[in-house]
C-alpha cells in the first residue's frame, strides 16, 4: 500500500511539472485621455486566446484598463523576447 502511495505521489509531482507555462500577449486601453499599452501576462490553465481574454478583462479592468485584444499565447520559449516591448507591463496582469 505504501509503495503505491509512493508512486501516485511521484505520479502527481511529473505530471505537474510537465505543464507548460502560458503567457499571453495583448493591446489595452484607458479613455479620457486616451493611453494604449502592449503588454505580457501569465495565463492560468487551459493556454487559449478565450481563456486569456476571459482572465485578463477581469484582471486590467481593476486598474481601470479596457482589453482590446489578446495578439496570441506562447510558452516560455516567446517570453524573453517580448520583455522590453511590454515594459512595465510585462507580467504585470
Amino acid at each position: 500500500m505504501k509503495k503505491l502511495s509512493f508512486l501516485t505521489m511521484i505520479l502527481m509531482i511529473t505530471c505537474s511539472a510537465a505543464q507548460a507555462a502560458c503567457y499571453a500577449d495583448y493591446k489595452a486601453k484607458q479613455d479620457d485621455p486616451l493611453r494604449l499599452h502592449y503588454g505580457v501576462a501569465e495565463v492560468d490553465g487551459d493556454c487559449s486566446v478565450q481563456s486569456a481574454e476571459q482572465q485578463l478583462e477581469g484582471r486590467l479592468a481593476s486598474d481601470g484598463w479596457q482589453l482590446l485584444n489578446v495578439l496570441g499565447v506562447f510558452d516560455d520559449a516567446g517570453l524573453e523576447e517580448r520583455k522590453e516591448s511590454a515594459g512595465e507591463y510585462y507580467l504585470r496582469y
